[in-house]
């Protein structure tokens, strides 16, 4: 059985083009409501920022939001099917954060104001990709 990854290796991957901040944005907790995938991506990136691939981030909030146990067989099952990518993040699409992966394609969140975000976006040293835009062009 084939295993797909959304994992990349030193890249870094821009807000979209049509994104309508101008700063980064924390997404909100909604009162009575569960968490969004967003602030679960967000929460667990700037807890531990460089410690999980974009693959444990996502196989994990899969896990949560569906009340399953994070088996080595569920996660052979759910990566059998190719899985979004950051990509399409509301991270990088909505609110306003870059994703910056290392060489051992671990994941850290960069604040588009934030002069380290500038850096990246412009290294010679890192394959730049964007996010996903929200609408069609």
């Amino acid at each position: 059985m084939k295993i797909h990854t959304t994992n990349y290796t030193n890249t870094f991957i821009c807000v979209a083009e049509d994104c309508k901040k101008t700063e980064s944005e924390i997404p909100p907790l909604k009162i009575d409501k569960p968490k969004s995938i967003a602030r679960m991506q967000f929460e667990m990136i700037t807890e531990n920022p460089f410690h999980f691939t974009s693959d444990d981030i996502i196989f994990q909030i899969h896990c949560e939001r569906k009340g399953i146990a994070p088996t080595d067989k569920e996660r052979e099952s759910f990566f059998s099917k190719g899985q979004p990518c950051f990509r399409s993040s509301p991270l990088a699409k909505s609110y306003g954060w870059g994703f910056h992966y290392d060489e051992q394609s671990k994941v850290g969140l960069i604040a588009m104001d934030d002069e380290k975000y500038e850096r990246l976006s412009n290294s010679q040293e890192l394959a730049i990709v964007k996010a996903m835009r929200s609408s069609r062009k």
